[in-house]
């Protein structure tokens, strides 16, 4: 195997994540050519019994090589030495798990796909050696008609008082391929071969300069995950950082966050954010609640600092969950029609979603309030 490859890193991640757990129970599957018992599918097994047979050499050398690595640093080379990169989505949401894919990685380059959606193909990776973090992509202008709306202005306004935030915007005329500006933000409007026009597609996208004539895009966030409950605006990204900075305090004990996701809590008065963990292992109750004030203390943003600062704004929330609560969120979305393959985990649950919801506060073990901007 030369390219290591999937739709998305959570999914590769996830594989990792869940051999680790499994590890010793695939080599003695493979060594003696019988699955194991938790494999309960019978058509599943059948199909593995005509092409499983014992293979002790493979299952010891696998298993020499997981006993050798360190904290299954680079997982990924060496059960599969021949891979020159691994490639897959890596921004938007799935950014959050770039961290453990490099260890897993180690020296393996990261090739960030081209950008998609489920509309069809908007840009294409032309500098596939940066980072995932600063992917840029050329938009392909014969794949549809593209226009743009400009995010700035409007948020300007708001910003300089100019007008009321609560009062209806009017949005800024679109504009063409050949007419946006380097630096500025944009919504992208799609009207394409599939039948959609002037379809919204609802990200938010940076132009960061011109491969020859076609504007190159950097991802910046989906617009409608903008957690808000005054005049704070925090986005996927936003939440990202905050996420990083507090996952930080947890490095002394040698944890980590699994997953994460964010609600806003508006059946409280005041309304407050609430983040759900879910963690590799048990943290101390000193350092979660540094943790849930670092989270409260990292949201940037100056509607958000205001509005904490003058109560107008609850104390964060972080609920830890259980171990296995995001799996359990992938096994939801299949049954409702979801593919594996394209699930994404929810960074900002609604509260008309109420099944996941529910899946997260059903599965709560400890909670905690910030006191970063004083007492509740």
């Amino acid at each position: 195997m030369s390219v290591f490859l999937h739709t998305c890193n959570l999914n590769i991640v996830h594989a990792f994540r869940t051999f680790e757990q499994v590890w010793e129970e695939l080599c003695a599957d493979i060594r003696d050519g019988v699955l194991t018992s938790r494999v309960n599918v019978p058509s599943i097994r059948t199909a593995m019994a005509k092409l499983l047979k014992p293979d002790p050499e493979l299952a010891d050398m696998i298993h020499k090589k997981c006993t050798g690595l360190s904290n299954w640093y680079g997982l990924i080379p060496a059960l599969f030495p021949n891979a020159k990169y691994v490639y897959g989505i890596m921004t938007g949401s799935m950014e959050a798990y770039l961290k453990k894919l490099r260890h897993y990685a180690a020296e393996l380059p990261l090739l960030s796909a081209d950008y998609g959606s489920s509309e069809g193909w908007i840009g294409a990776n032309v500098n596939p050696k940066l980072p995932p973090e600063f992917a840029n992509y050329a938009v392909l202008p014969n794949i549809g008609y593209f226009e743009f709306i400009p995010l700035r202005e409007k948020t300007e306004d708001v910003e300089k008082d100019k007008i009321d935030s609560t009062f209806p915007c009017m949005e800024p005329k679109p504009v063409g391929l050949t007419e946006v500006k380097v630096g500025e933000e944009y919504e992208i409007i799609v009207t394409n071969f599939a039948g959609l026009y002037r379809y919204r597609l609802g990200d938010a996208v940076k132009v960061v300069g011109f491969h020859n004539s076609t504007p190159e895009l950097q991802f910046i966030c989906r617009r409608n995950l903008l957690r808000t409950i005054n005049i704070d605006k925090n986005t996927e990204k936003d939440l990202q950082l905050s996420v990083e900075a507090a996952a930080k305090l947890l490095s002394d004990e040698k944890l980590e966050v699994v997953d994460y996701t964010s609600h806003v809590d508006l059946f409280t008065e005041p309304g407050h954010y609430v983040i759900f963990w879910e963690m590799n292992g048990e943290a101390s109750e000193e350092v979660l609640k540094e943790c849930c004030n670092c989270l409260d203390r990292s949201f940037v943003d100056a509607g958000y600092l205001g509005s904490r600062k003058v109560g107008a704004i609850g104390a964060l929330e972080l609920r830890v969950v259980s171990r296995g609560t995001f799996q359990m969120l992938l096994d939801h979305s299949v049954p409702a029609g979801g593919a594996v393959s394209q699930f994404k985990t929810p960074r900002c649950v609604a509260p008309a979603n109420k099944s996941v919801l529910q899946i997260l506060c059903d599965n709560v073990v400890k909670n905690y309030f910030s006191i970063a901007f004083g007492s509740m």
